[in-house]
């Protein structure tokens, strides 16, 4: 068996409106359609799916490990987002890679990240 990609990545939520409304409006990301009931979230080269998982039959629990999203300035992108009411938990420079640590409105863990090293 041969992997071609990965397609999504799951993003579990609880309340589907506020979640929709942070990923539209706060992070400005594009969907092909934010009226379907679990919208996927284009980002370039991975989509995320909201869903809520309590509709599968499981319970909710946000992501802990951070999703990176990758930005071409993280302390510009961590500003602009700043003035958008995000808060952000903490940074981080590898030496390899920069990082801006936040959570959205469900609690799932994301990231800046710049990667700046070969």
């Amino acid at each position: 068996m041969e992997f071609q990609r990965t397609d999504f990545v799951s993003v579990p939520v609880q309340d589907m409106t506020r979640a929709k409304a942070f990923y539209r409006d706060v992070l400005a990301l594009h969907s092909p359609d934010w009226e379907a009931g679990w919208p996927e979230i284009e980002t370039g080269n991975v989509s995320l799916y909201l869903v809520d998982p309590t509709v599968m039959g499981t319970d909710f629990a946000p992501h802990t490990a951070p999703i990176a999203l990758r930005v071409a300035d993280v302390a510009e992108a961590k500003r602009e987002l700043e003035r958008r009411g995000v808060e952000f938990s903490g940074e981080q420079d590898t030496g390899v890679c920069n990082m801006a640590f936040f959570s959205d409105t469900e609690g799932n863990s994301l990231m800046l990240h710049r990667r700046y090293a070969p």
